[in-house]
């Protein structure tokens, strides 16, 4: 959850660090810090609260040197104090750590190292590192070997990178188990290390990946990479396409607002390159690992996600059980891992949604599925992440980096890819006729045109949000494929703007929600034109007869539910497995404007992170 950024070569590292952990703050924003080593020795700056709090400390106590790591945390062990902020030293100040995720044995190893006479200054579990660094520093006279021994006494996951003044000229990284990445980027006689590749894009396009258990050692001139045994390792060196520029907010005021403009961009993007339409096909190369045999031979596909992405994998079951005939089971992967599924490696296949491809809830439901033999497809954003090198095959949603915490494109990717794979899956299984596919294919050909159309329809929603941002609760209600959507407009509400909302199946209202409504309850209702629009028009006629005030997202030209609603806001006709992707785009601008009237931080809000790498 934390973000990670390191420098070795002839430029000011504090610089360096510094920019690089801007382009990380949404990984975390408690607290920030970095080290450098500067006339031998090393120099901390640490300041509680954003990255901008620690760029004024570093204008009033500027230090110099070329080798530095910085980090941005956001609190798991111990207060948001400047004591528990990252770097952490040891006790002679000759070795710092930073840190991204939790060491699940630390108080037996504290407690070992207190009476070995360590002394600690924070209430953090990532000060056992260090002193188990430094043990083991002054034990072999090698840094890289006190890495690798500290982390194999280590449980739980965890990615270190490691600086220090007797080893002043290499920076060591190393990653166990699965709390969020690693890069290590190469550039003309200076290196960077980082969390995520936002950090150092705008240094390096080339770059390599640690795997668990893996070690880079990291000098001016390259890096050399170790598993965590001691063995030697060759890694490959990835060009990433992607331009550092596309980060910045380009003139809007928010990076969730610029994401959620860019829909019909990141939409065709998850489309591009994958139809034929001569053929009436979808080609899926990241599928390529599976035969047709083995597609035609799928009895079953469990999907798990997280947070938005389960909302995409609850999507995902209309979806591909429509287009594909498979019967698709969802699960919170958080509950998926500790539940033991009865699984048939055989017959099953785990579908694994994610953006970041670094959840860890999500990426231990892959090892328990792997470790039943079952194989796995991922939809991930993330070039390179875990679950795109875990997966046996991988659907990359391309949507581009998202930096807004609470997620926009990257989940109206997701439906789209989800989409593409149903399709896919119904053709190879033979499930779908050459004039079913051509139909398919050309409502998704229409789709940006009518996400742009939604972007572009002036809909007043900041007028909206004045009438009803001091509404303490929302209720959310859909049918069909629009009750995950009902689902991810009430949590868009509560990530961005703390106002409790909660979303529900429409049939499910008279069991329970419907004594909620009143006056002050505004209900958010799903209701375009599709097979159970009628049933969604009788939940309307229901709210309103309670007093409820109802805001519906209806279909262009449907007056009748125009007529029922206190307010309308219309979306374009689509086919009904698209139709999520345009119902979703209202309610993310509706929780977007609503937090913005409130002064919310909507790119960041609190106590949350864009990339969920602890437990």
């Amino acid at each position: 959850m934390c973000g990670i950024v390191g420098y070795i070569g002839p430029r000011e590292a504090s610089t360096i660090v510094l920019a690089g952990l801007r382009r990380l703050e949404y990984r975390g924003y408690d607290s920030a810090g970095l080290a450098l080593i500067q006339d031998g020795e090393l120099v901390l700056r640490r300041s509680v609260g954003k990255i901008e709090n620690l760029a004024s400390l570093l204008a009033q106590q500027p230090v110099e040197g070329h080798v530095g790591i910085g980090h941005t945390r956001w609190a798991t062990h111990g207060g948001i104090t400047e004591a528990n902020a990252h770097p952490h030293t040891d006790c002679r100040g000759e070795i710092v750590v930073i840190h991204n995720g939790i060491v699940e044995n630390y108080r037996e190893l504290k407690e070992q190292l207190l009476v070995d006479g360590h002394l600690f200054r924070s209430q953090t579990d990532t000060e056992v590192i260090v002193h188990l660094i430094e043990k083991y520093r002054h034990r072999t006279g090698d840094l890289a070997v006190a890495v690798r021994l500290t982390l194999a006494e280590l449980k739980g996951s965890s990615a270190v990178v490691v600086l220090s003044t007797l080893d002043a000229q290499q920076i060591v990284a190393a990653r166990v188990g699965n709390a969020g990445g690693v890069v290590v980027g190469y550039g003309q006689g200076e290196m960077f290390v980082a969390s995520d590749l936002p950090a150092i894009l705008e240094h390096t396009q080339r770059v390599s990946f640690l795997d668990s258990k893996e070690l880079a050692v990291i000098s001016e001139s390259g890096a050399r990479f170790l598993t965590l045994a001691g063995e030697p390792l060759q890694k490959e060196v990835q060009t990433i396409p992607w331009d550092p520029v596309a980060v910045a907010k380009e003139g809007y005021k928010h990076f969730m607002l610029k994401e959620i403009e860019e829909q019909a961009r990141s939409v065709t993007d998850v489309i591009r390159g994958r139809l034929d339409l001569e053929a009436a096909k979808v080609h899926l190369e990241g599928l390529g690992s599976f035969s047709a045999e083995q597609l035609r031979t799928i009895k079953r596909i469990y999907a798990v996600a997280c947070g938005t992405a389960w909302h995409a994998a609850l999507c995902s079951k209309f979806l591909i059980e429509r287009l594909a005939g498979i019967p698709v089971e969802v699960d919170y992967a958080s509950e998926f891992r500790y539940r033991d599924p009865l699984l048939n490696p055989e017959e099953d296949v785990l579908l694994v949604i994610s953006q970041s491809g670094e959840t860890v809830d999500t990426l231990a439901a892959m090892e328990e599925a792997r470790d039943k033999g079952l194989r796995s497809i991922s939809i991930v954003n993330v070039i390179g992440s875990q679950a795109a090198r875990l997966a046996d095959a991988v659907l990359y949603l391309n949507a581009g980096l998202e930096i807004g915490v609470a997620s926009t494109k990257a989940f109206t990717s997701m439906l789209v890819a989800t989409y593409l794979l149903g399709v896919y899956l119904g053709q190879e299984r033979g499930l779908l006729e050459r004039p079913q596919r051509e139909d398919l294919l050309q409502d998704l050909i229409e789709l940006p045109g009518l996400v742009d159309r939604i972007l572009a329809n002036g809909h007043d929603y900041e007028a909206l949000a004045q009438r009803y941002f001091k509404r303490r609760d929302f209720l959310y209600l859909g049918r069909g494929l629009n009750y995950p959507i009902a689902l991810e407009g009430a949590l868009k509400l509560k990530e961005i703007s703390y106002i409790h909302a909660e979303g529900y199946p429409a049939g499910e209202m008279k069991h329970g929600p419907i004594a909620l409504i009143d006056e002050n309850m505004p209900v958010v209702a799903i209701a375009v034109r599709d097979h159970v629009r009628d049933k969604m028009l009788s939940n309307i006629e229901q709210v309103r007869t309670r007093g409820g005030i109802v805001i519906a997202v209806a279909t262009e030209g449907d007056q009748e539910i125009a007529d029922q609603a206190d307010h309308t806001i219309f979306v374009p006709a689509a086919a009904p497995l698209l139709a999520p992707v345009l119902t979703v785009i209202p309610l993310q601008l509706l929780a977007y404007h609503i937090a913005v009237r409130l002064g919310c931080d909507v790119d960041q809000p609190r106590n949350l992170a864009k990339s969920v790498t602890v437990e």
